[in-house]
């Protein structure tokens, strides 16, 4: 249903105790970008992804009088395709379909260049296709420190192309902090008070929801002149396909140096996150029924739609991982009223788009305080990002939010972590029970990483997934992403996938998976790893993608795609057996087995030398890649330590001493053998000891230890590391291969290694 202005609105018609209620959700007076901007930006982009000699074959166009979000292709000549639809989003989906259905060709986050065979020729087709969802919503306000902190506009222009092609409709643009340096400046804070509060590139995330403060920076005026900038041009190329964003609004946080200049306003110090220290965490939470909140947030608001125009929608969330300072009913519904109340008085379309992440896993908030929060704001005016839908979700629990209406996410990774794995099943099925549900008031469905750049086919799946009302053929699914990423059509690539998804890729429990591996963690004598799939499903593709490294051709384009899986699953089946090792090495030292000890402490080294070989191979897997573009935002040599220390700190130690330690950490080329191999040498050395005089580990001794000569040192280290690979892939894994079946076969391993690693 549209006005005449074009407006969307979505409307629910929810049966509440025998009457039908109707409701009016969410109408976007949108930075409304013309028909013909997101019909040349659409054009562009199908230039940009094949070339334009390839891409003078397809003939595109936006039509508003169709349905919303759907496309339409036709075959106009045997040469000629059109493709048709309702904004440039469509346009994009539609294409991406024909890609990768009928062209069988390959796109992911970052690899958004195929090559097409000339003349291109059509089947006589006609295929319309409109989404189940109103909203495809993509990011998590974490991405943007764990993935995208370091990335330039080119990162970008290819990561905006693929979230056309994949239909996503709905996004975030979080940078702000420029803009707080003008409202502060105007308050009357100090220059030296406002560095203390804004944390370093790698770490803003968390400073934005009040979680942390100063911890990485202080970030130079060129940084947050550079990130304005940067984020204009994500938000014109994002609009000129037609995609919404949403804009950051007050949540409350404020600096502590605020109180000096307000002592007589309510502010409460919000608790201590991860055991930060004081001078890293515990900013103010003002209290939004203060004049003084009104003041600050309709001053940011007004400021940030001025930089970034608006679509009408804005995201807060005021209590991220932390409790509110009373648990009453009244409180949370008036706190959530001037909150909202703060948005409409700037914006009288505005809707608060909330991320649903507070209610998991909170004894804080109760059924009732839920209730009270949400209906604190008018009925359609709230957007729920539900984030965790696959695994807990808080649709049923909340009666679909109160009438609020909600976004089915799959959130699935935290920290950007590398580990196989993924609820493929569970993701297919429960979209479609979210959509039947009774009441429900799902208008769409996400995904909602901490970090990418793993387990793409996940989300793939997905968003895929979101676009469509029925279940998928799963079987079928994997089948035709194993054709299209390969680019040939190979049965033993079918059951390398086939394998993956009912083995990986079939996580159905409660247990958190947080990429916390033995071979990524800090050692300890009480890790207990676990395992939800049968391990022999990850040799057995492993050895297929082996045996058929050595005898299938593919396209040139398609092979970065097969040595990066390679890799993956060299590095994976590495983990696996790290496990399994670990668990059979602390059966040892329990029992006092000092020859079998020995045996496995020493493989355990040679399977991280072996990780870090294989790693190597890969450009996705170098630290030398991260570090270079944290360097690369610096203009001065202080500048680039700085970026280079936030870099390094984010994925090994977290914080000023290892407060959130190997959260974020990466089974990385560098890291591995720089950071976790220095870290199990000194533990099984300091655990040999120990055992050789028969006294109890030491655990207090070997944590000040590998903390003080390993993992705070790393963080500040300037070493280089290479940018591109070293050795071949294909090579270097059957090399592995080859020594570790045959490790397996040997009568010391079978003998040493009893021990089988918990199944969940």
């Amino acid at each position: 249903m549209r006005l005449s202005s074009a407006v969307p609105i979505l409307v629910f018609i929810i049966h509440i105790f025998g009457e039908y209620l109707l409701i009016t959700v969410i109408g976007f007076r949108d930075v409304k970008t013309p028909s013909n901007i997101q019909e040349k930006s659409a054009r562009d982009l199908i230039i940009r992804t094949i070339g334009e000699e390839a891409s003078n074959s397809f003939a595109v166009s936006v039509d508003e009088t169709m349905p919303a979000r759907s496309f339409r292709i036709t075959t106009s000549s045997p040469y000629n395709l059109s493709i048709v639809g309702a904004d440039g989003v469509s346009v994009a989906k539609g294409f991406h379909h024909y890609l990768k259905y009928y062209l069988h060709k390959y796109v992911d986050w970052t690899h958004t260049q195929v090559e097409l065979p000339l003349p291109i020729r059509f089947p006589n087709i006609t295929i319309f296709s409109k989404s189940a969802s109103d909203f495809i919503y993509y990011q998590n306000v974490c991405t943007w420190s764990y993935s995208f902190a370091w990335w330039t506009f080119s990162y970008w222009r290819r990561h905006i192309d693929w979230m056309a092609m994949m239909g996503i409709t709905l996004t975030i643009a979080p940078i702000q902090e420029y803009i707080w340096y003008d409202i502060y400046t105007k308050i009357g804070l100090k220059k030296e008070e406002i560095e203390d509060h804004f944390a370093g590139p790698a770490f803003q995330a968390w400073q934005r929801m009040g979680n942390i403060r100063g911890w990485g920076g202080p970030i130079p005026q060129s940084y947050r002149r550079m990130q304005k900038v940067l984020q204009r041009r994500i938000l014109k190329a994002e609009r000129d396909l037609g995609m919404h964003i949403a804009l950051p609004a007050f949540a409350g946080h404020v600096p502590v140096s605020l109180k000096r200049l307000f002592p007589n306003v309510t502010f409460t110090p919000v608790e201590r996150w991860n055991r930060f220290p004081d001078k890293y965490c515990c900013d103010f939470f003002l209290d939004p029924s203060e004049p003084l909140f009104r003041q600050i947030a309709t001053e940011f608001l007004n400021l940030t739609i001025n930089t970034y125009g608006s679509d009408n929608i804005y995201f807060c969330d005021p209590f991220n991982e932390m409790q509110p300072r009373i648990a009453d009913a009244d409180y949370m519904n008036a706190t959530a009223f001037h909150i909202y109340e703060s948005m409409r008085l700037i914006d009288g379309e505005a809707t608060w788009m909330l991320q649903g992440w507070m209610f998991v896993k909170n004894i804080f908030w109760t059924d009732e305080l839920i209730k009270s929060f949400l209906l604190a704001v008018p009925l359609g005016k709230m957007l729920i990002l539900d984030l965790q839908s696959e695994q807990f979700p808080q649709y049923d629990r909340t009666y679909s939010f109160h009438g609020q209406p909600f976004i089915w996410c799959m959130l699935h990774n935290f920290g950007a972590t590398l580990g196989m794995h993924g609820s493929a099943d569970i993701v297919n099925k429960r979209i479609g029970s979210a959509w039947k549900m009774l009441n429900s008031t799902m208008i769409g469905v996400g995904i909602t990483p901490e970090g990418i750049n793993q387990n793409y086919v996940m989300y793939a799946l997905a968003l895929e997934r979101g676009w469509l009302y029925d279940d998928i053929d799963l079987e079928n699914w994997f089948e035709i992403y194993a054709d299209v990423r390969y680019g040939t059509r190979d049965r033993r690539l079918h059951k390398v996938w086939q394998l993956l998804y009912h083995s990986v890729y079939s996580y159905n429990g409660l247990l958190k998976i947080r990429g916390k591996y033995s071979i990524a963690r800090r050692p300890a004598t009480n890790l207990n790893p676990w395992i939800w799939y049968n391990t022999s499903s990850v040799y057995d593709a492993w050895k297929q993608l082996l045996i058929v490294s050595t005898n299938v051709s593919m396209p040139r384009n398609n092979t970065p795609f097969f040595t990066y899986d390679l890799v993956d699953l060299t590095r994976q089946f590495l983990q696996i057996t790290f496990d399994r090792m670990y668990v059979n090495l602390m059966d040892a030292y329990k029992n006092k087995q000092m020859d079998r000890f020995i045996y496995i402490a020493n493989k355990l080294l040679d399977a991280l030398n072996d990780n870090e070989a294989i790693l190597a191979t890969n450009t996705e897997f170098l630290l030398g890649k991260w570090l270079a573009a944290a360097k690369n935002m610096g203009r001065r040599p202080i500048e680039k330590q700085l970026y280079e220390m936030n870099a390094r700190n984010q994925i090994t130690a977290w914080g000023p001493n290892g407060q959130i330690l190997d959260y974020a950490t990466k089974q990385w080329s560098g890291v591995v053998g720089d950071y976790y191999y220095p870290r199990w040498s000194l533990f099984l050395h300091m655990l040999n000891e120990s055992l050789q005089q028969d006294e109890k580990f030491n655990e207090d001794a070997f944590k000040r230890t590998v903390s003080q000569e390993i993992e705070n040192p790393f963080s500040i280290s300037l070493k280089i590391y290479p940018t591109k690979p070293i050795g071949d892939s294909i090579l270097i894994a059957q090399q592995i291969y080859q020594k570790w079946t045959g490790n397996m076969e040997n009568v010391n391993f079978i003998n040493y290694c009893t021990v089988t690693l918990r199944v969940v």
